[in-house]
């Protein structure tokens, strides 16, 4: 289930003690619940930008909507995790037998190599196992790219050290409801994304299964990737068909980019809206095999409770 977030909107007009003021309309924060006033929200307000010497601060036209945060510098989800107790969210799609993951790409073949009846033969009576068999490429539901997965000479699944895709501190960077499909640098201004898995959540994992997922899907620019190698992202994924845009023609500027430096990717996540803007810890390991560019994983991310959880657990 997702967290039920808020975020105010409103307009402000804030007086400095040393002269001058500041003006703006239709700014938005991340609040923690409906209940958040004009003092409240000026206090996050002049917290969030670092002002300095504010005299007063007037907050007009305020409305609180259901939204999920986008990571308000000092507020609800700008917090460092906790060490007491977490919850997992699973972030993977269900692998199953004739699911289409890529247009054009086969899918997964899942056939009893062993059946439980079969095995009743093999086994001491009341005993019995399945042996199953799947074939598939490893581009199928939630996948990992290694750098091999673009470059001859780059690491593969058994190349990559734990540390490229486990326990990462998680930035989630929301899109949903962009005008554009492209994610670019612009974007991802606001985030320190340095050490972190960057997870893209753009929405676009509503429409997986149905023909509309493959069409005009949410990417990342080639030079935003250039933006978080520089900036020293240790992972990116995102909730959408490809990190790339696929309607562009056969150019993969983000995938090039990204695996040369060693960044893995992960396609195909979903469930992102349940997570934080920050402090969740984000773990997406494949199997570990040896001349093998990409494969699924189990993608999923522990996040600190917060009162709601354990006043569930009470329940």
């Amino acid at each position: 289930m997702a967290l039920e977030q808020f975020r105010a909107t409103f307009d402000a007009h804030v007086y400095f003690s040393n002269g001058g003021d500041l003006e703006t309309r239709g700014f938005r924060v991340d609040v923690a619940d409906e209940s958040a006033s004009e003092s409240d929200v000026g206090e996050l307000f002049v917290r969030s930008l670092h002002l300095l010497m504010v005299e007063r601060v007037e907050i007009t036209n305020l409305h609180v909507v259901r939204e999920a945060h986008l990571g308000t510098h000092g507020g609800p989800s700008d917090v460092p995790p906790e060490t007491g107790s977490r919850r997992l969210v699973e972030l993977s799609h269900v692998i199953r037998a004739g699911m289409t993951t890529y247009p054009g790409l086969p899918a997964p073949q899942i056939v009893s190599h062993l059946s439980r009846e079969d095995s009743r033969e093999r086994y001491a009576p009341g005993t019995e196992f399945t042996i199953d068999a799947i074939t598939m490429v490893g581009n199928t539901g939630t996948y990992l790219d290694s750098p091999f997965h673009r470059y001859a000479n780059g690491a593969d699944l058994a190349g990559l050290p734990l540390e490229a895709f486990v326990d990462l501190p998680a930035v989630v960077v929301r899109t949903q409801g962009s005008a554009t499909r492209a994610i670019d640098a612009a974007t991802l201004a606001p985030y320190d994304v340095a050490g972190a898995a960057v997870l893209l959540h753009t929405g676009a994992d509503a429409l997986w299964g149905s023909p509309a997922y493959a069409i005009d899907a949410p990417f990342l620019t080639g030079s935003a990737a250039r933006w978080l190698v520089e900036r020293g992202a240790f992972l990116v994924g995102i909730d959408a068909l490809n990190i790339d845009d696929t309607e562009s023609g056969g150019e993969r500027p983000s995938h090039s980019v990204l695996l040369e430096a060693g960044v893995p990717v992960v396609e195909h996540l979903t469930g992102l809206e349940q997570l934080p803007a920050s402090g969740a810890r984000f773990s997406a390991a494949p199997a570990r095999v040896e001349g093998f560019g990409t494969f699924p994983v189990r993608a999923y991310a522990s996040v600190p409770r917060g009162r709601a959880d354990r006043r569930d657990d009470q329940e």
